[in-house]
């Protein structure tokens, strides 16, 4: 009986493991699993009955208490570790090294995100073993830390093919972003894809940009140095979509225009261009207006009835060159706080610019800033033909003495008259109606650089021009949230070893260290032998 006994708690194990796995692949034995589980407690707890003594003696040992100790600390130290990740799941924080910051979420993510006013699931569709899944996981995870309104999931299409199916899914690494009454598709799990895909899904409407054309203005597909076709595609990155626009055969601006964008005219617009300039202001209209030195005096004079004075001057900076520049290509290093340029530290560059600064005297209802200036090494020069013959020195009494500013803003307070029926009823019941007008009131918004060339495909990249364009185009847009400074492509930092430095390399990480480790190992096992 003795012997059968002691088989009886290792039998009962086995029957409580068998009847564990058998109820979790077919739960529908219950029955049966019951009375094996049931067999199984029984067979154990007799086991243990009959060994009590010999497990009492058993625990009473000096080595069973050290293993216990030694088990207890273990699972205490386990569960500390365990404890620590849970805590950390929910609250931890990321420093990111790299040089490029390629790691670290771009402030206009960061306020796109954190302003969301509406619940965003993201569900993205990737297999469970493509390689691009983590990273974009990652990424989603980075994004629902900033907001408690953004969810995410991702999901494997071909274990959810009903999923798949109702999104119409038919590639992998589609992702669907969705709020109760708009759904947007993106293609590409990057902070590019995914943060304009936000802004598209919860932007109201759609934003047209409209470039005025047919004065010599810049062209939008044109690929060289001095074309627009980098401006306008990234304009379009930003959601919005770009015309072109030859107003000499419309009547007016269109209605569907929320930015016009007027890039260095060659030519002066016709009067008719003008009033229709006119009326999109007084109806609330966003203009951009980039006027290279001496020209389209017309505009110049435009843009005076709203505060803004334009010279008839170019800016000579002797600090440009150390920048690689020569001395008409002024630096703005200084801003004006205004959204466009809230936390703006970089260098903008303006390659042949004039002047753009507020006039002495504000027409009523009309608000004007500057936005930046050059420095104090800088001023303006008068005097075309010293320009022309190369011969560039500041003259006092007529040139004007840096900082010298390049950019303005002015809001204009407008009312738009509109037509409204008026309905009154008299003594006898009748209803009378009369039409009658009533003021609404706008605000037409003005940007305006004394250079376009800072904004072509030579100059877009560089430095601040990007940021400070595009911050131009939100901001016309009534768009602050989308004003930020965008993320820098990330780049490498390559080490270019000389043949000298790369056998160096080569001797001390392959041959020298791990010889140390081995000389040093074969030392310890000799000296252990000669001691024994």
């Amino acid at each position: 009986m003795d012997k059968l006994t002691r088989f009886a708690a290792p039998a009962g194990l086995i029957l409580l493991v068998v009847g564990g796995i058998a109820y979790n692949i077919s739960p529908d034995l219950k029955a049966w699993m019951g009375g094996i589980l049931l067999l199984g407690a029984i067979l154990i707890l007799t086991g243990v009955y009959r060994s009590f003594g010999g497990i009492m003696a058993w625990l009473n040992r000096r080595s069973t208490i050290t293993g216990l100790n030694v088990a207890l600390m273990t699972m205490l130290v386990l569960g500390i570790i365990g404890l620590v990740e849970v805590i950390s799941a929910k609250h931890n924080t990321r420093f990111d090294l790299t040089a490029g910051k390629r790691y670290t979420l771009a402030d206009q993510t960061r306020k796109v995100v954190r302003g969301l006013a509406k619940d965003v699931q993201v569900t993205a569709f990737f297999r469970a073993d493509q390689a691009e899944r983590r990273p974009a996981e990652d990424l989603l995870r980075q994004y629902a830390d900033l907001s408690s309104r953004f969810h995410f999931e991702v999901v494997d299409p071909d274990r959810n093919p009903g999923r798949a199916k109702r999104y119409g899914i038919t590639t992998y690494g589609t992702t669907i972003l969705e709020t109760q009454d708009k759904e947007e598709k993106i293609a590409e799990v990057d902070e590019e894809h995914l943060t304009n895909g936000l802004v598209k899904l919860l932007r109201e409407g759609k934003r047209t940009v409209y470039f005025l054309k047919g004065h010599g203005e810049n062209e939008l597909e044109d690929k060289s140095r001095n074309g627009y076709r980098q401006a306008k595609e990234a304009i379009e990155k930003a959601n919005y979509l770009v015309k072109e626009l030859l107003l000499l055969r419309e009547r007016e601006v269109p209605q569907d225009a929320s930015i016009l964008v007027i890039s260095g005219p060659k030519r002066d617009p016709a009067e008719s261009e003008l009033q229709a300039l006119q009326l999109f202001v007084e109806r609330g209209g966003k203009l951009l207006i980039q006027l290279d030195p001496y020209t389209s005096p017309s505009l110049k004079a435009f843009v005076n009835r709203y505060g803004i004075k334009v010279g008839d001057d170019v800016i000579v900076d002797q600090y440009a060159r150390a920048m690689g520049g020569d001395y008409l290509m002024p630096v703005v290093s200084t801003y004006y706080p205004h959204a466009i340029t809230q936390g703006f530290t970089l260098a903008s560059l303006f390659p042949f610019a004039r002047s753009v600064d507020v006039a002495e005297k504000s027409p009523q209802g009309v608000t004007v800033q500057k936005l930046g200036e050059t420095g104090p090494g800088s001023w303006a020069e008068t005097d075309k033909g010293e320009l022309n013959r190369g011969q560039l020195s500041f003259e006092k009494g007529q040139d004007r003495q840096g900082p010298i500013p390049v950019g303005v803003i002015a809001t204009v307070q407008v009312e738009q008259a509109t037509a409204g029926a008026k309905a009154e009823r008299d003594t006898t019941g009748t209803r009378d109606t009369e039409q009658g007008t009533h003021r609404q009131p706008k605000v037409a918004r003005l940007v305006v650089y004394g250079n376009s060339a800072f904004a072509s495909n030579n100059f877009l990249n560089f430095s601040g021009n990007r940021d400070l364009f595009l911050n131009s185009i939100s901001w016309l847009a009534e768009e602050e949230a989308m004003i930020a400074i965008r993320p820098r492509e990330a780049k490498t930092a390559p080490i270019f070893l000389s043949a000298t430095q790369g056998r160096m390399a080569f001797w001390m990480l392959v041959v020298v260290v791990p010889s140390l480790f081995l000389v040093s190992g074969t030392s310890v096992v000799l000296r252990r032998k000669r001691s024994r």
